[in-house]
């Protein structure tokens, strides 16, 4: 594993059980594969009840999408500021996570970006089973923009 929750705790904006991820398995310039198994964690914030909406799953890729941003700035420094700002296409294959006995595999692909936004492609498995797929746009340091 290339970085575990840990780590990852230091990059994100989520602490405590808000961090969604156990790990990161691949990562490169352009793509990150994650792993999580807090989908069936009894005390994960994002339950309603007893269950965990397979939309939930936007939050696990944004938080890949993070992971792989601070990661292509050096994974030691602070990352700059990333707001998800829209999604396209996506597409949910089940309707709860909770009940999901694999652990989640996250994968996110940068498609194209620049100085203000990125945008990435992202699937959610587990097991063999397609989860979750969809894009998303994430404009960086949105604080900063001119008008």
């Amino acid at each position: 594993m290339l970085a575990d929750r840990a780590a990852i705790a230091t990059v994100i904006p989520h602490a405590g059980n808000m961090c969604l991820l156990d790990g990161v398995l691949e990562s490169d310039a352009q793509r990150i594969r994650c792993i999580s198994s807090t989908h069936r964690a009894a005390d994960n914030p994002m339950r309603s009840g007893d269950e965990l909406s397979a939309l939930c799953g936007i939050e696990y890729a944004a938080q890949a999408m993070a992971v792989h941003g601070a990661w292509d700035a050096g994974f030691d420094k602070k990352p700059r500021a990333g707001y998800l700002a829209a999604l396209r296409d996506v597409a949910c294959h089940t309707m709860r996570l909770d009940n999901l006995s694999d652990d989640l595999i996250i994968e996110a692909e940068k498609t194209m970006g620049d100085e203000t936004r990125v945008i990435y492609q992202f699937s959610i498995h587990a097991g063999t089973t397609k989860i979750m797929s969809g894009r998303a746009t994430v404009v960086l340091d949105a604080d900063k923009a001119g008008p």
